[in-house]
């Protein structure tokens, strides 16, 4: 009957051209981490800290007369966090305006696939800000496949411009202008971090249990690349602010296989090499096996291995000298290795959850770090996907 009543359109050919709301992703977490090496005091003290994160991302789709489709994303999100070593940037209060923080991030992206020609086009745009950091990013990446399908080569591109906040410990700041000791919260003097990334992708149909993807980033970034609030004592027992280079170039290398054992468990392996001129070098390897326990319900338990090397300007407490020009105690870029263990579980019955066919899928994740620095962390995050 369609065709009788449109003779003239070929109805393999048709799509609805009209914009519509095509998927609905809603993602909740809690983290909570603990350690003794704070940054804030000098590489010393509590680490304690709780975040609560909430994102949404909308998606709608078009297609043109070009049958290319159009899918734009809108995604907010919002944090909520509190923090014990950062509310030791005043070291004299009981709890100061640091000690908790809100931090908002909306993006909006567009994205445009030819499935005539393989090609795919897209640009994005997102903020972030909280009380002592803003941003300002935007991207563009390009897809081509092959005419089987089975390969693909993506290009991406990216640039943050950021502004820190320069907030230094209550006791190096030395009058009620600049960094006073008074200063009002929207009121601190600020300096540009920018940062710009490119990446290459190439990815592989080997056959059809297993599928290969190789990446490769370079990132560089310009401008105030230290944390002002980061304390360091040298061996002299004085305090500083944390000095670190204003360039840093990066390398990522990385290489990802997925294999398909039979229609119940996938393997998905993930290898990254890293280095850059700040002397870090890193290496993650990463295990993840999806196992379908029924058609509709399935167990992801995974495993992450991380190692890396301390940058050449890090140091522990009261180990710097006053001559140095760089210095840190910012345990983040120290030598260390870490885990990072958990399980996802999956369920996305045909006819909907709760047999409400829009609410297509729910997952929940939980995952435990541990980190040789005496510091671990727990993350549990749910995901409803609507349709």
């Amino acid at each position: 009957m369609f065709a009788q009543t449109k003779p003239t359109q070929d109805s393999t050919q048709y799509k609805d051209r009209k914009l519509a709301l095509e998927e609905v992703n809603f993602v909740s977490s809690y983290y909570h981490q603990d350690g003794n090496n704070s940054s804030v005091t000098g590489g010393i003290g509590t680490e304690k800290l709780t975040d609560f994160a909430n994102i949404i991302d909308i998606k709608f789709a078009k297609y043109d007369k070009r049958y290319r489709k159009h899918t734009f994303t809108l995604e907010g999100g919002i944090d909520t966090y509190s923090s014990a070593s950062s509310d030791k940037i005043d070291l004299t209060a009981n709890s100061s305006a640091s000690s908790h923080d809100i931090r908002y991030y909306p993006s909006i992206s567009w994205l445009v696939e030819n499935d005539k020609k393989g090609t795919g086009f897209g640009l994005s745009a997102s903020a972030s800000k909280e009380f002592d950091y803003q941003s300002f990013g935007f991207g563009i990446n390009f897809s081509k496949k092959s005419k089987d399908n089975n390969r693909e080569i993506g290009f991406k591109a990216q640039a943050y411009l950021d502004q820190v906040s320069l907030i230094l410990p209550i006791e190096l700041r030395t009058s009620s202008g600049g960094s006073g000791r008074y200063r009002e919260h929207d009121d601190y003097p600020s300096s540009a971090r920018n940062s710009f990334s490119g990446s290459i992708t190439y990815s592989q149909i080997v056959n059809q249990k297993l599928q290969l993807l190789f990446l490769l980033d370079l990132a560089w970034q310009k401008g105030y690349l230290s944390l002002p609030f980061h304390r360091v004592y040298t061996n002299n027992g004085l305090v500083h602010s944390e000095v670190l280079p204003s360039s840093r170039f990066k390398i990522p290398i990385g290489v990802r296989a997925n294999y398909f054992l039979g229609d119940k468990i996938v393997i998905r392996s993930f290898y990254r090499f890293y280095h850059d001129d700040w002397g870090l070098t890193a290496h993650s390897a990463d295990l993840e096996t999806a196992i379908k326990i029924t058609p509709f319900f399935s167990v992801s338990p995974f495993y992450r291995y991380y190692r890396q090397s301390a940058i050449k300007y890090f140091a522990p407490y009261q180990v710097h000298t006053p001559a140095d020009i760089y210095y840190t105690s910012n345990y983040d870029l120290s030598k260390f290795d870490s885990h990072f263990i958990g399980a996802g579980f999956r369920m996305a019955p045909p006819s909907g959850i709760f047999g409400n066919p829009h609410f297509s899928m729910i997952e929940i994740r939980y995952g435990h770090y541990l980190r040789s620095t005496n510091f671990n962390s727990n993350i549990i995050s749910l995901n409803l996907k609507f349709k």
